[in-house]
């Protein structure tokens, strides 16, 4: 049985939004924000997938079993469905045809939640089983838990980050003494930027000084203050970097995926509590096989994804987005459950050279047997964790 639709988890502010999703035993009448009974209470938590969806959008939602495909979230923004049931307020929420509920069995309700780091550590508490994050929030977790407390069983997406800057910047020497925004300072995005400019000569201190002054801020606030002339420019993911172009007249200088072999790196993927997956192997499996089906679907959808997706953005927000904005996102981010797993080792050393995480080993922190086992049986490439 699927329980009410819960209020909204409280923890700290995250960069990103998203969605939790709780599911509940018949025998529950009402379950505990915090510490749920493991037995009873499962949820899963997604991360907006490159923040697609703007932080305004914090209101519960349902997942109506019986709805049109077109009235659900779209599978790859993973609302989750839960494990007896959905991935996360992703899944859950709507994986576009039911994809989750097929596979796990139930249909869940939601109910917001913040995202990264306040992810992270409802995992800690229980509160959650799994989440879909970005890579760093991945990479703290594992490091706090000293390996201990999860395992990243999937990706979920890769690219979708860009430079986007005034007209007249034409190159990187020219960001010397120019303001840069950056979506949290240490997150994905800021140490990629910071990376970059110390390859490229140039100095960017956590303090704001240095050759090029970084500047950690939301990024619905960057969309005002890259208009307002107040930044020169924002490494920021998508959809935000699109509206810096089509919205404020930005330049891209530079498209991250020309940093990585491939133009792969991840932005997103699944991370699991290791108690709860060795507790629950098989709920984790179907989990694990609507993230694939569900990826499968967007991939071969895209154009009915990007529908659903600013129909429940105009439902929820009252703000879609415009058409153009969208469809220029949506080009730009690769759904895949490859989780990338060299851009995520290569990130963590960049973190380290430039003095924002400590030096971490990160040899066990993928778990992929269950999500090949889950792609071998259905015929597709198996991935790796290096």
């Amino acid at each position: 049985m699927v329980g009410a639709v819960t209020e909204p988890i409280r923890a700290a502010p995250a960069p990103t939004n998203g969605l939790a999703v709780r599911i509940e035993d018949s025998r529950d009448e009402t379950v505990p924000e915090r510490g749920l009974d493991a037995g009873l209470a499962r949820t899963i938590y997604y991360s907006g997938l490159s923040d697609l969806i703007d932080r305004e959008t914090r209101q519960c939602f349902e997942d109506s079993p019986g709805a049109s495909p077109r009235r659900h979230w779209p599978p790859w923004s993973r609302r989750a469905r839960s494990a007896p049931a959905a991935t996360a307020g992703g899944p859950a929420t709507a994986a576009g045809p039911g994809i989750f509920a097929k596979h796990l069995g139930t249909a869940p309700k939601t109910a917001t939640f913040n995202a990264g780091p306040a992810a992270v550590e409802a995992l800690f508490s229980g509160a959650i089983d799994a989440t879909f994050v970005g890579p760093n929030p991945s990479i703290n977790a594992w490091s706090k838990s000293h390996g201990k407390a999860v395992h990243i069983i999937s990706g979920a997406a890769s690219g979708g980050v860009s430079l986007v800057v005034k007209p007249g910047i034409k190159g990187v020497q020219d960001l010397r003494g120019k303001r840069i925004a950056t979506p949290q300072l240490g997150n994905t995005q800021d140490v990629a930027l910071r990376y970059w400019l110390k390859q490229n000569g140039l100095t960017a201190n956590k303090d704001g000084s240095g050759d090029v002054k970084v500047v950690p801020q939301e990024n619905a606030q960057t969309l005002q203050t890259f208009a307002q002339g107040d930044i020169d420019g924002a490494w920021v993911p998508e959809p935000y970097a699109s509206r810096l172009l089509l919205e404020s007249k930005g330049e891209r200088l530079l498209d991250e995926k020309s940093l990585w072999p491939g133009g792969k790196f991840v932005i997103t993927n699944l991370l699991v509590s290791q108690e709860y997956a060795k507790k629950n192997p098989e709920q984790v499996k179907k989990l694990l096989q609507g993230v694939v089906e569900a990826t499968d679907y967007i991939n071969q959808n895209k154009a009915d994804a990007e529908k659903v997706t600013n129909d429940a953005l105009t439902k929820l927000s009252g703000k879609p987005l415009k058409p153009d904005v969208l469809a220029a996102a949506f080009k730009e981010i690769d759904f895949t459950v490859d989780p990338v797993a060299s851009s995520l080792t290569a990130g963590a050393r960049h973190a380290e050279e430039i003095g924002l995480l400590e030096k971490t080993d990160l040899a066990g922190i993928y778990d992929l047997a269950p999500l090949n086992e889950v792609l071998k049986a259905g015929g597709k490439p198996q991935v790796g964790d290096r």
